[in-house]
């Protein structure tokens, strides 16, 4: 299945920030809940999580970055799931052989299609799995008592670590 226009629609910050990040430091002092208010002066509160998305979106306007928004469910090419996770296509393919992110091939075609959920959920345990690595790194190194030695001395602990 491609995304359609309705499904998955990416749009650019404007070349002047200068108003993304005047509404940036507005929502930054917002308590929710907040409130749209139309043009004929109506107004309809923002739930929670649509205030919090929207805090994200000026967020990242105002940094410069392009935004997406797409359904959970929705199904994305390769090409499209590797960019989502700021890798190659090549390495993506490679983490689809591997089983660590399902896929699909449609009908008899020779294209996979990822789901957005699972891509999701591979960058969570991901990120997830290098907390954990940093965590015990951490801790073999109190162990070991390298958070006392000087910088010269973890210098040669690391070389030492590396050569053997």
């Amino acid at each position: 299945m491609a995304a359609t226009a309705a499904q998955m629609r990416t749009t650019l910050p404007p070349e002047d920030l200068e108003a993304m990040l005047d509404l940036s430091r507005f929502l930054g002092q917002v308590a929710e809940p907040a409130a749209l208010v139309g043009p004929d002066g109506q107004t309809v509160g923002l739930p929670a999580e649509v205030h919090r998305v929207l805090m994200d979106v000026v967020h990242a306007m105002s940094q410069g970055r392009a935004i997406t928004v797409a359904p959970v469910d929705q199904v994305l090419t390769t090409q499209e799931a590797a960019d989502f996770l700021g890798i190659s296509r090549p390495t993506l393919v490679k983490l689809l052989e591997s089983g660590r992110i399902p896929y699909e091939c449609p009908a008899a075609g020779r294209h996979r299609r990822v789901r957005l959920a699972d891509i999701v959920a591979y960058q969570q345990q991901s990120a997830q799995e290098r907390g954990d690595v940093l965590d015990t790194m951490t801790r073999e190194a109190t162990d070991l008592g390298l958070y006392d030695d000087t910088a010269a001395d973890y210098t040669a602990a690391l070389r030492r670590a590396r050569e053997g």
